[in-house]
């Protein structure tokens, strides 16, 4: 099953507060932090809620 590397680019301070919750659930804390999570709908949906705060590449 495929991975997703995602990293923090932008502070979540300022954005709302499901934003903020969705950084720490995707286990991200400070910018320049990268995690890898696999790949599912879930996943993609909380990327989708920050995806202006993250970049995110497909790892095999």
């Amino acid at each position: 099953m495929a991975k997703l590397r995602i990293k923090q680019v932008k502070s979540g301070i300022g954005g709302k507060q499901n934003q903020r919750d969705t950084l720490r659930s995707l286990g991200l804390r400070k910018i320049g932090q990268t995690v890898e999570k696999e790949d599912s709908p879930v996943v993609r949906g909380m990327v989708r809620t920050v995806a202006h705060l993250v970049s995110v590449e497909e790892v095999n």
